[in-house]
């Protein structure tokens, strides 16, 4: 068995046996790895080598960024779902202009939001710096 298939085939299995939490962490990886892509696409020579790869992997994020946003319950999240939109949004907006630009200053600025948000998810997950029973609370805000 070759390895892509292993490795689609382990992620298969990681997705369906995931907490909600672990699957917004793993969006959030996705994401970032997906910009860094994009970023290793403005060194390639060929021009059109070098749209494609940044255009393929800004979609990809932006798509991951639109199911961030898609899964928040704005019900149970108030003001923090709301505000978590809104930044996904001008995420979003970031990566349009820097697609169309093919500039890298909006791609790096996400990459930071993200990895900030990845990085706190995480702790909220594994109970870093996390009160008693916020885990919970915070988690309903993500996961609609």
């Amino acid at each position: 068995m070759n390895r892509a298939l292993i490795g689609k085939s382990y992620m298969q299995v990681a997705m369906k046996t995931a907490s909600p939490g672990q699957l917004v962490l793993m969006l959030y990886d996705g994401a970032i790895r997906y910009l860094e892509g994009a970023l290793r696409g403005f060194a390639l020579e060929d021009p059109a080598d070098c749209n494609s790869a940044i255009n393929d992997n800004i979609q990809r994020a932006q798509a991951i960024l639109d199911e961030l946003s898609a899964a928040l319950n704005m019900g149970a999240g108030g003001e923090f779902a709301e505000k978590l939109r809104g930044l996904y949004n001008y995420m979003d907006r970031r990566l349009f202009e820097s697609n169309l630009r093919k500039e890298a200053e909006g791609i790096e600025d996400v990459i930071g939001r993200l990895s900030t948000l990845r990085d706190a998810w995480r702790d909220m997950l594994t109970g870093v710096g996390v009160a008693e029973g916020d885990t919970e609370r915070v988690g309903l805000v993500a996961v609609g």
